[in-house]
């Protein structure tokens, strides 16, 4: 298989999508003149045109409630947002709106509108710009949040969210649109509320999603090369709907669990993980389930300090060490 990169995979999902449907237009700030803020939407408006690559004004409630507006008229918008902290102002369209609007009709009307765009730290733009929502958006029943961490997973997941027909959340992240991997030239399409063990182990399961998904992955490498011990990674993909089944083998498998995200601790999704856990699983764990998170305060601004915030490989050794 070709390797390409994470914004390379997102842009052909968009694209291949555009030709299969013509009720897909891609909507959002730069996205067409200027190539997309982030290049994942580069070459669209030359190869589509204005009618289906679509730049809007710096009003995310403006333009996020037109595509909520004209997805319950049959067309599916995708709609970027250049940093997911920018939802915030267009919270009633997307959450009491969108997320409601199929439930109040009595099952008549469908809103399969597709929100995308980066949510993540790490990048030094400060605290208004570095918001992890997920958790937010899974909390709010008729909506979906997927947070692809790799190229293959980014480009299933967003066809599978297009073609959706309810709201699908797509939580990227700009440290990761560089990334490589192996992506099958061939129509794949990843179900939403799948997970995927990226990395097979007998000692204990480490639970992941987005930007985390590395580090976890690094953490089981230290774990494996340092002190013989052989971590499962599970990539949640999809935070709701959310797959309990591969999360529960896994932990029936290892007998302990170390859940790793960068959103914050408080009501984080590892919140709900860890219940869900502890619920279904109590009489298989050795140990109590162990947490790494982003540290709980606002994402400091500074390149020193931000990194010392996010999770990192060597507390999640930590943890995994304190239950081992």
């Amino acid at each position: 298989m070709p390797e390409i990169s994470y914004r390379q995979a997102i842009k052909d999902a968009l694209a291949e999508e555009i030709e299969r449907d013509e009720n897909v237009v891609i909507i959002g700030e730069e996205v067409a003149q200027y190539n997309g803020a982030y290049k994942v939407t580069e070459g669209l408006l030359d190869r589509y045109g204005p009618k289906r690559i679509v730049d809007a004004p710096i009003s995310e409630a403006g333009f996020i409630g037109m595509g909520v507006g004209a997805s319950m008229l049959g067309i599916r918008p995708v709609m970027e947002l250049m940093f997911w902290s920018f939802a915030y102002v267009a919270w009633d369209q997307m959450i009491n709106n969108a997320g409601c609007v199929r439930y109040m009709s009595g099952g008549l009307i469908n809103v399969p509108i597709v929100v995308r765009g980066p949510a993540n730290g790490g990048t030094s733009v400060g605290a208004t710009h570095s918001h992890t929502p997920e958790n937010l958006i899974a909390n709010m029943p008729g909506l979906k949040v997927v947070c692809p961490a790799t190229p293959y997973d980014a480009k299933g997941l967003m066809k599978a969210a297009i073609r959706d027909n309810d709201p699908v959340y797509v939580m990227e992240s700009t440290i990761l649109y560089g990334i490589t991997g192996e992506v099958p030239e061939e129509e794949y399409v990843i179900p939403l509320g799948k997970a995927d063990v990226k990395r097979e182990g007998s000692d204990v399961t480490i639970v992941c999603h987005g930007p985390a998904v590395p580090v976890a992955l690094e953490a089981a490498d230290i774990l494996k090369n340092q002190h013989d011990i052989d971590a499962e990674v599970v990539d949640l993909r999809s935070i709701r709907p959310l797959d309990e089944e591969t999360v529960l083998e896994s932990v029936k498998k290892t007998n302990r669990a170390v859940l790793v995200e960068e959103n914050r601790p408080f009501c984080g999704v590892d919140a709900q993980i860890a219940y869900t856990i502890q619920n279904k699983a109590f009489d298989y764990l050795d140990a109590p389930i162990q947490r790494v998170s982003t540290i709980d305060a606002p994402a400091i601004y500074s390149p020193a300090l931000e990194p010392e915030q996010l999770p990192n490989a060597a507390r999640v050794v930590e943890k995994a060490l304190a239950i081992l």
